[in-house]
């Protein structure tokens, strides 16, 4: 009689299987971040060393650089370790990398951020629907942002591209005051493509706007009372004046009798 086997008494390797070996991970190998060598960890038997003010010190062993960098209380950094020897320079670790950080902020602060904004078009479009899209593209250009308009052609209109350059053309042409032609309008497959940059004056009347309207507000927030001017209205004549006009208007009988 054939024995059957449970994975109570013998667990599965009687069955003839193996455990499986875990999946080796896919994550791209992570570059070390080369780390500037300071004190004990320059490797180096010798060093050009370079003292705290930038003068030239000399090739000297280490050892011998490190305690000069103790003696004036500071590090020694190697700051060129291609060379040969290297080089190293005795200054305040600290001080040095914080400015070196705000180097690297300013840098990238100063960094120009383009932004491609796309719109898409249809060469039967509508008048309302080309103005909307239209108002899109002035908008998107006085943000500082390029514009890439795209016509898709269906069908029978891939036989016919000289209406999509045309309302291409057109659409430059409404918004050359805040935008221009960095890309010509080029055939695609099925789409014709065209890229627009934005001018320097685009974004200049918005910003203008802007200007005014916190000019106003803080004229407003500087008034002692919090409270618009009143309306000019006309000046009212004296009393005196009043009622004369008001006893010339009676009958003569009248006024005798007052």
């Amino acid at each position: 009689m054939q024995r059957l086997l449970s994975f109570d008494q013998g667990g599965p390797s009687e069955l003839g299987y193996s455990p499986l070996r875990p999946r080796r991970s896919l994550e791209p190998p992570v570059r070390p971040v080369p780390q500037t060598r300071i004190n004990d960890a320059i490797r180096a038997p010798r060093v050009r060393l370079v003292d705290e003010n930038g003068g030239q010190v000399g090739i000297k062993p280490s050892a011998e650089a490190l305690e000069y960098a103790y003696s004036k209380g500071l590090d020694l950094v190697e700051i060129a370790p291609q060379a040969d020897p290297p080089v190293a320079k005795v200054m305040d670790y600290g001080k040095y990398r914080y400015e070196q950080e705000q180097k690297a902020k300013q840098a990238r602060k100063h960094q120009l951020q383009i932004h491609v904004k796309e719109i898409k078009l249809r060469p039967k479009i509508q008048p309302h629907d080309y103005n909307t899209k239209k108002g899109h593209v002035v908008r998107f250009l006085n943000q500082r942002a390029k514009v890439k308009v795209t016509i898709m052609f269906r069908g029978r209109e891939t036989t016919h591209p000289e209406r999509g350059r045309d309302l291409l053309m057109r659409l430059a042409e409404d918004v050359k005051e805040v935008g221009l032609i960095e890309q010509p309008p080029l055939l695609d497959g099925r789409n014709m493509v065209m890229v627009l940059g934005p001018t320097k004056n685009a974004g200049v009347k918005k910003d203008a706007e802007a200007e005014d309207t916190q000019r106003s507000e803080k004229a407003v927030q500087g008034d002692s009372r919090g409270e618009a001017p009143a309306p000019a209205r006309d000046e009212e004549p004296p009393a005196g004046e009043e009622v004369a006009e008001e006893e010339a208007k009676l009958p003569s009988g009248h006024a005798a009798r007052s």
